[in-house]
């Protein structure tokens, strides 16, 4: 097959198989992801057949896990990282910490040696993100206090995992790997290794923190306002990528952790679930391509070659971390209904585990074979955690109506102040939102010109209005000028004064349209009786919003004509007045 339609053979065999595999799996009531992975061991090298490049599918099962990590950051705020970090920060650091030695001791079990048992349990050690949205929102759990934990708690692994991918290669060398590898530990720069790592992470952070809330929605908001929704579009997706990619560039951390923070950026904004939902498609389909990537990268040889080494790591990845984030939770004081959920989301890995099996084998720390059976660990452990969350909801249920004061009151204190905190919060994005919808409300209210208009119009609307405002007094416009834009009066009341009339205009009403129209000179006066606030549409935009709602352009116009058919009408009755003179 010719080199330059690997891509489109990869996008259709992948999406085309993914599809039948996915529909076969529904059928048979299992997860519609068991079937996109078997998509993926369908056109990976260890079947017969079509072959797709991996390199390639690697990298577009990349953009999956920015896309839908950029969308996790839309839903998400700074504010419900804060929230969490009593039970994130020290549980996935003791988790990680807990099942690395288990990973071990498996390891020496095996006659492996420390740098493969240290990579082995790293890469076991940390979940995907993707699988655990997944089942989330299957459940409909990612806005739950639960779901924000388990979220939090995976943040902070990816974190964990960024500083172990930078410490790996300066340490080989003394955990028996390459000994050019481990050259920077030798020398005694390992602790400047170090610092720049977090100096770097914290660059970003604070980049993320206190620049791109200020930068992102106003590029978000000057874009809205061309009114083209394919601009909007490719804008939403640019930042996220660019901005994921920017971060493992210049910062050094993951494009998925680069894009949560996009995503986190772009929450603050009262576009950011136009921005979700414009980008939500792409997640989707994206994301199924992380799923056949991995199928690509699994050889079933090795359940057959390994058979008992493969279940003494799903048990540690199932059983081990599942047990070991479920004591963590409850150590902590917090409800055991927490750690069921937190333990069943943690009971697979993926993304980050292939990265670090990966970087083990090139530094000569994790022999192949290591690799084939972290990869069959991830392909098992995410066919089974569907099975897995089941299973922790009916042991829940046991456990429960066993011990029934256990799970009424142990940790509900602090459940219930964690969850005040998050309700806090989501209240507050409630009411930012809630605003919002009002503003566009008492604009349809003022103005029912506008109520024609779908919703898409009048949030375009909105955000090409100019505010401004006037004392009474003032001249708002001024007969000869420019008719470079037309005045809505939001609140208050002007007059249009001409040589013999004034007339008077109250909120809810409109001038300066048929200079805009026209393109002519101002032809009166406006003068703000009282306190006035105006909704200024400048001639630019009026033009490209009316070209796009001709309605809207032909109830202006013909009020237009109007006025300019009184004007007329009256200049003639002056004029015979004068003769009559």
């Amino acid at each position: 097959m010719p080199h330059d339609v690997a891509l489109i053979a990869l996008i259709a065999a992948g999406f085309g198989f993914a599809a039948i595999f996915g529909y076969l799996a529904d059928r048979l009531h299992l997860p519609p992801l068991v079937g996109y992975l078997v998509a993926g061991v369908m056109i990976g090298s260890a079947t017969p057949g079509f072959v797709a490049d991996m390199a390639l599918a690697s990298q577009l099962a990349e953009i999956g896990v920015i896309l839908l990590m950029f969308g996790v950051g839309l839903h998400f705020s700074a504010a419900d990282l804060l929230a969490v970090r009593g039970v994130a920060i020290p549980g996935a650091i003791a988790q990680i910490a807990i099942a690395t030695l288990l990973g071990i001791g498996l390891a020496s079990l095996w006659g492996w040696g420390i740098g493969a048992g240290l990579v082995l349990g790293l890469s076991l050690a940390v979940a995907s993100t993707v699988v655990l949205l997944k089942a989330l929102e299957e459940r409909n759990l990612v806005s739950s206090t639960n779901g924000r934990v388990a979220v939090g708690w995976l943040i902070v692994e990816d974190l964990a995992m960024v500083l172990a991918l930078v410490l790996l290669p300066a340490f080989a060398g003394a955990l028996g790997g390459h000994a050019d590898a481990g050259g920077h530990a030798a020398t005694g720069s390992i602790w400047l290794t170090i610092g720049i790592t977090l100096l770097k992470v914290a660059a970003f952070a604070a980049v993320a923190i206190f620049i791109g809330p200020k930068v992102v929605p106003w590029l978000l908001i000057s874009v809205a306002r061309t009114g083209s929704r394919e601009l909007f579009t490719l804008s939403v997706l640019a930042i996220a990528l660019g901005i994921a990619f920017g971060a493992a560039e210049i910062f050094g951390v993951s494009f998925a952790l680069g894009a949560f923070f996009a995503g986190l950026i772009m929450s603050e904004s009262h576009l950011s679930h136009r921005a979700a939902a414009d980008s939500l498609p792409l997640q989707n389909a994206f994301s199924v391509l992380f799923f056949v990537s991995v199928g690509m990268l699994f050889d079933p040889s090795v359940l057959v070659r390994e058979p008992l080494m493969i279940l003494g790591v799903l048990a540690l990845i199932i059983l081990g971390k599942g047990l070991i984030a479920f004591l963590i939770v409850v150590l902590l004081r917090f409800p055991a209904s927490m750690g069921f959920a937190v333990a069943a989301g943690l009971a697979q890995i993926g993304e980050f585990s292939f990265i670090l099996a990966g970087l083990g084998v090139s530094l000569g720390l994790l022999p192949r074979e290591g690799q084939d059976l972290i990869l069959a660990g991830a392909i098992l452990s995410i066919t089974l955690n569907q099975l897995v969350f089941a299973g922790s909801e009916r042991l829940e249920a046991w456990v429960f109506s066993r011990w029934p004061a256990f799970a009424s009151n142990y940790g509900m204190a602090k459940h219930d102040s964690l969850y005040r905190e998050l309700a806090v919060i989501s209240e507050q994005r409630e009411e930012r939102d809630r605003q919002h919808h009002l503003e566009i409300e008492q604009l349809i209210e003022t103005f029912p010109m506008f109520a024609e208009l779908d919703d898409g119009a009048q949030e375009e609307l909105l955000l090409l209005f100019r505010p401004r405002s006037a004392l009474p007094g003032d001249r708002v416009i001024r007969s000869g000028d420019r008719g470079d834009s037309m005045f809505f009066v939001a609140s208050g009341a002007v007059e249009v004064q001409l040589e013999d009339e004034e007339i008077p205009l109250a909120a809810g009403s409109f001038f300066g349209e048929m200079a805009v129209l026209t393109g002519a000179r101002r032809t009166a006066d406006v003068v703000a009786v009282d306190f006035c606030q105006f909704l200024v549409l400048e001639r630019r935009d009026f033009n490209l919003f009316m070209s796009r709602h001709p309605q809207l352009r032909a109830a202006v116009s013909n009020l237009a004509q109007e006025r300019q058919e009184m004007n007329v009408s009256r200049n003639q009755r002056r004029d015979q007045s004068r003769d009559a003179g």
